[in-house]
């Protein structure tokens, strides 16, 4: 690791941080109608076309984190590290099943969130605040780790000090950085992470493009890296007395690594951030559209991936696997692009952050505020509420970072992922029929969210004595697979026997306010609109 200050990172860092600033501000006038609309501020006016969308779903789904922690899982352990791909191609045909409706429904009856949905298909406010709060809940962590991810960035830099700096210096640029993303955030909603989704994207995949081929010049090809890497996952970990890792999965792993990428594959439409963006666009066809070519995400992903090995090969040594590639940027890039690829990993924290914290305020303000603290709440209250809450979070979110161990916002974003696929019952089930008892599923709901949270309480690591990972043993079948997907099986299951027993014994359903057609509606279609007559909007049977 290099001494001091990277001066020349820094100025580049600070060039690119200073434009996206700018155009996060300008987003506000961009296309911008009423200003008192939640669908303005929180949705974008729902009116983004392909491009903008796949930018925007892009720059949300593949964020600072992924950017550090895939390939820094991968030079901890090696290829286990790769369960992120698979789970990324297995979600775009899920998605091109189920979004569209989700779309159409939405746009019919101005829902803004999944819990919207949720309560308008069931007539259930409680299953619906069941929706909102897991939400809630599965994003602040996610939020946090974004601002970690810029952490990396800027202690790889050599900004703010080391260990012993006064904590105030150490974090100041930290709290730069959260200054400007609130503020723009505020000023211009959905909007700003869109435009700068431009940017980040393409800076990432210029630095991606450029490590693939050169770092691998630099350090004798792909057969010497593979075989460093070899070497060194065959090495003995003293903590646990086995291997550090492996190339290619062992046959033990391999329930684990199947489970994990069906299970985040299942759970990653059902964050509130993916929704959001979803619902952003403005025609159901420009989300056929995306669902087709976001895969090229994925192609990127394992070029990425495979900065893991480069990272054992280069000899990069760090006590936190976090700083693994940015540490490799700065070991083998030039100053000035390292500085880019700094750039790009912090600006890929600021647009994911951002659209985090507005959906977590939207399903607050929505689902919450309007549901049960003050159900005649104008448009105008509403959008001031999301505003005000979309700070809250990123307040909580930058706490979480400046307080605790790094670990503990980790471990808490592998749970989010538990809890969230708890949702999906309720949601895609929603979708498709409305067989489901509403009272069922705010049981299957509850019996996932506890099992899952106890299970990976009980999961220890060398390191952590609780929440040391995601997988565990799977009741009946004594393999080792992930507890979220085992918590959604279990969910699902007793969904569908307590469907059975309350439908028999006649247990009032709920009113359904939806109609068959709602689901294939697009923009054009007679009847549709984008936001329903206060009178009417939150109300449920």
């Amino acid at each position: 690791m290099k001494d001091g200050v990277n001066g020349v990172a820094l100025a580049v860092f600070i060039f690119f941080f200073l434009a996206v600033t700018v155009m996060g501000f300008l987003a506000a006038r961009w296309r911008k109608a009423d200003s008192d609309s939640l669908d303005e501020w929180g949705l974008g006016g729902r009116s983004f076309g392909t491009w903008v969308t796949w930018f925007l779903l892009g720059g949300d789904l593949y964020t600072a984190y992924t950017f550090v922690a895939v390939p820094a899982a991968i030079y901890a352990a090696g290829a286990a590290g790769f369960f992120a791909v698979p789970y990324t191609i297995l979600v775009y045909p899920l998605i091109f099943t189920f979004l569209p409706r989700l779309w159409s429904v939405s746009h019919k009856h101005g829902y803004v969130t999944t819990s919207d949905f949720v309560r308008g298909r069931f007539g259930s406010k409680g299953l619906s605040l069941a929706v909102a709060v897991t939400g809630i809940l599965a994003t602040m962590p996610y939020i946090a780790l974004q601002l970690v991810g810029i952490q990396a960035v800027l202690d790889v830099m050599g900004v703010g000090g080391g260990e012993n700096t006064n904590w105030f210096v150490k974090d100041l640029p930290l709290l730069i950085a959260f200054g400007v993303l609130a503020a723009y955030t505020y000023s211009s909603g959905l909007r700003a992470p869109a435009l700068i989704a431009f940017v980040k994207d393409t800076l990432i995949y210029i630095v991606i493009a450029v490590a693939i081929i050169y770092i691998p010049i630099k350090l004798g090809g792909f057969d010497d890296i593979f075989a460093k890497a070899g070497d060194a996952f065959s090495q003995t970990n003293p903590a646990t007395g086995k291997p550090r890792g492996a190339l290619a999965p062992a046959e033990p792993g391999q329930w684990t690594y199947a489970t994990l990428a069906l299970g985040s594959a299942l759970a990653l439409f059902m964050y509130p951030h993916s929704i959001t963006a979803t619902l952003s666009s403005r025609s159901r066809e420009v989300i056929r559209r995306n669902t087709t070519i976001l895969p090229l995400y994925s192609l990127m992903l394992g070029l990425l991936a495979l900065l893991g090995f480069m990272a054992i090969a280069a000899g990069v040594k760090v006590t936190n696997g976090q700083l693994a590639i940015p540490q490799l940027f700065e070991d083998m890039f030039p100053s000035w692009f390292a500085g880019v690829a700094f750039a790009a990993i912090g600006i890929g924290a600021l647009v994911p952050a951002a659209i985090m914290s507005i959906a977590a305020a939207n399903l607050f303000t929505r689902n919450i505020y309007k549901d049960f603290i003050k159900p005649d709440a104008t448009p105008a209250q509403e959008t001031q509420v999301s505003k005000l809450v979309s700070l809250l979070v990123k307040v909580g979110a930058l706490v979480f970072v400046l307080t605790m161990d790094k670990t503990v916002a980790i471990n808490f974003q592998l749970l989010g992922g538990i809890w969230i696929l708890q949702t999906f019952p309720a949601l895609v089930g929603g979708l498709f029929t409305r067989w489901f008892h509403r009272w069922a599923l705010l049981a299957g709901w509850a019996v996932g969210m506890v099992y899952g949270t106890f299970a990976a309480y009980g999961v220890a690591s060398p390191t952590q004595a609780h929440f040391g990972g995601s997988s565990k043993e799977i009741p009946g079948i004594g393999e080792i697979g992930y507890i979220g997907l085992t918590a959604f099986v279990l969910n699902v299951v007793v969904a569908v026997v307590l469907t059975f027993v309350l439908k028999a014994a006649k247990a009032p359903d709920g009113v359904d306010e939806t109609r068959p057609q709602d689901y294939t509606a697009d923009a054009g279609d007679p009847g549709v609109q984008v936001e329903l007559p206060p009178a009417t909007v939150g109300t449920s049977h």
